[in-house]
């Protein structure tokens, strides 16, 4: 009787792997076309799912207009750092085999519906997009070249912090990016912070606090220490929301909270600002 069976008979097996996607803010699985055809976002509770460097770039710049900037830079070992975890180097090569990118940021020169804007975007899945003394280096030329062709410097951050496996090299990362913003202030040059979710550590203690606009997505993590040692520190319960994008708007840290389906328009905006205040004469 097995030949009554064809192939067209047979039960068709249903592939579902990839389609769906769980949301780790409200806990529900929704359809990933849904979520893409959304920005990244889920369409549930609309808090912003993570983006890859590479995924932030296509959504923000003009199709084709990306030209990256020191792409070959790579961190070294100068401690001979070791821990329980392995050998620094060698995370350092697994994070660079999986990711496909040297490190945990990606620079370079782009445009936003026409205006040209120097650009550096984390990439957190390289170390947590860690800052590395590499990291600092790289900002701080898109900070030199920003101010060279007078071009407003777009940073978009999602980062843990300072990476501890360089020790004060890393943390020397702050002041040293810090320093070369004050340099781009004195000539008058823009610098619009775009916070993602986490930014935190050695990052916001130092340029993602700086910007002359400091925008933050939907219940993005902001702060310094986390929320869980700080209360642990002082050992009272802290508010709700707290360290969250709404309440750092809320208690003036921030200048806007936007949706990232709006943020395009809203770098169009800033930009053509910028670009109709430089040619107005001063007073």
């Amino acid at each position: 009787m097995a030949w009554l069976f064809g192939k067209r008979d047979r039960p068709r097996k249903v592939v579902t792997e990839g389609l769906w996607i769980k949301c780790d803010a409200c806990r529900e699985i929704v359809y990933r076309a849904d979520v893409e055809k959304n920005a990244r976002t889920c369409p549930r509770c609309g808090v912003p799912f993570r983006l890859s460097a590479r995924d932030r770039l296509t959504l923000l710049l003009d199709p084709g207009s990306f030209e990256e900037r020191d792409a070959g830079l790579r961190s070294q070992d100068p401690l001979g750092f070791k821990d329980s975890r392995g050998r620094y180097s060698d995370r350092l090569q697994a994070a660079r085999e999986k990711i496909g990118r040297e490190e945990a940021l990606v620079s370079g020169v782009g445009r936003i519906a026409g205006f040209s804007v120097i650009v550096c975007v984390f990439e957190f899945a390289f170390m947590g997009g860690s800052m590395a003394s590499v990291v600092g280096e790289k900002i701080t030329r898109a900070i030199e070249l920003a101010a060279r062709k007078r071009t407003p410097l777009l940073i978009v951050t999602c980062s843990g912090g300072a990476r501890m496996q360089e020790g004060v090299l890393s943390l020397m990362q702050m002041a040293k990016t810090s320093a070369a913003l004050k340099r781009l202030s004195d000539e008058r040059v823009p610098y619009i912070a775009l916070l993602a979710d986490p930014t935190t550590g050695g990052v916001t203690a130092s340029f993602a606090m700086l910007g002359d606009v400091i925008v933050a997505e939907p219940r993005a993590l902001i702060g310094f220490a986390g929320p869980r040692v700080i209360q642990e520190t002082i050992r009272q319960a802290l508010p709700a929301g707290f360290q969250r994008a709404e309440f750092l708007l809320e208690h003036g840290m921030l200048d806007m909270v936007v949706e990232r389906k709006e943020l395009r328009e809203l770098l169009r905006r800033l930009l053509a600002f910028f670009a109709e205040s430089a040619e107005s004469p001063v007073p």
